[in-house]
């Protein structure tokens, strides 16, 4: 038997391991789960009916096409349906577009910190990851993000609202980047909260990409639309780049469960604007009490607030998770809390602010 190991992509060994949000403990006092950004609330009417109706058959393949889904789509937001790609989730999609734009000596940019899974796919993809600072205030700094475009940029992309801060880049300095960017490079406007923003100058990607051909727009059903476990998002750009997600989707990808499920959150509107309503309005009552407790918190505009903790990061996270709730900590950054049930975020504000005592 041969002693050597099969021969992997050398790029693998500095790929950094995504780390999910740690779950509430079945045993100890923790109780409630802020650390991953999920809806608390149980599925929209009539969407447990659709999967479980849909569970009885997946002995087959689902759609591949996601037809009836793509057609949901195209109907809600005023576009065609070549227009329109779906993956597992909006980080799927975001992989995919990698793989069609970028490889080995492509770079590709995003600010940091951002989503943690930028440097992951882009790495995998193998190609070279230029990170641009957020500014003081913790927002995308779109000015640098333009400086840091060379003829070798492929993909850009700009997290609105910005996960794990919360802040928000408007219409008019998107704009004014979005006429630097060269024609030939890729932005993703990466809209995964987008069902949270209520500031109307926060442009809306699905707009914005209407006449221009290089930008392209991801969103998800995880988030607002609860439907995290079953991995459904899409992409909305023009049809070379849709046509070049679809090529690079894992056939089959999207179960029939996540496509009907998607289907009939659609198709429960008022439902859902309700619930991310109550949402909104709890994010607002946890960022006053934080502000009375005389915290620094950025305005957010997602589902989620965040505390810049520097190296006190690992004790708050810890001290939160004595009191009931687990939040997300960034070591040596900072701290991303979900708004979750009124009751979780309660113990979260306690916590927070007998912890903001001790400094």
């Amino acid at each position: 038997m041969s002693e050597q190991n099969p021969r992997l992509r050398a790029e693998l060994a500095a790929v950094p391991a995504y780390t999910p949000g740690k779950p509430a403990s079945a045993d100890g006092p923790v109780a409630y789960k802020l650390s991953s950004n999920e809806n608390p609330y149980p599925p929209l009417p009539g969407v447990l009916e659709r999967v479980v109706a849909a569970s009885g058959a997946f002995n087959r393949y689902p759609d591949m096409a996601c037809t009836v889904l793509l057609n949901e789509l195209a109907d809600r937001f005023a576009v065609p349906v070549s227009h329109l790609a779906t993956g597992t989730g909006s980080v799927g999609v975001a992989q995919q577009l990698l793989q069609a734009t970028s490889g080995p000596g492509d770079e590709v940019i995003y600010a940091w910190r951002s989503f943690e899974a930028y440097p992951i796919i882009t790495q995998i993809s193998g190609a070279t990851s230029v990170r641009v600072p957020l500014t003081s205030g913790d927002v995308h700094d779109l000015d640098a993000m333009a400086d840091a475009i060379t003829e070798r940029t492929r993909l850009i992309f700009v997290c609105n609202p910005n996960n794990p801060t919360g802040t928000v880049v408007r219409r008019a300095e998107l704009e004014r980047f979005l006429d630097r960017v060269p024609g030939d490079a890729l932005v993703v406007l990466d809209e995964a909260y987008r069902e949270f923003v209520r500031d109307p100058e926060v442009p809306d990607g699905a707009q914005v990409y209407r006449d221009r051909p290089n930008v392209c727009v991801l969103r998800t059903f995880s988030k607002a639309y609860g439907l995290a476990g079953l991995r459904v998002g899409f992409a909305i750009a023009h049809e070379p780049v849709a046509a070049a997600l679809r090529k690079t989707a894992v056939p089959f990808g999207v179960s029939q469960l996540a496509q009907d499920a998607a289907v009939a959150s659609l198709r429960a509107e008022d439902e859902l604007l309700g619930r991310v309503g109550s949402l909104v309005a709890e994010r607002s009552r946890v960022v006053a009490a934080l502000t009375d407790q005389g915290w620094t918190v950025p305005e957010t505009h997602a589902n989620f607030v965040w505390l810049r903790l520097g190296d006190r990061t690992s004790d708050f996270a810890a001290a939160c998770e004595r009191a009931g709730a687990v939040v997300r900590p960034f070591a040596g950054e900072g701290v991303r809390i979900s708004i979750g049930e009124t009751e979780g975020n309660d113990i979260f504000v306690r916590a927070a602010e007998a912890f903001r005592k001790e400094l």
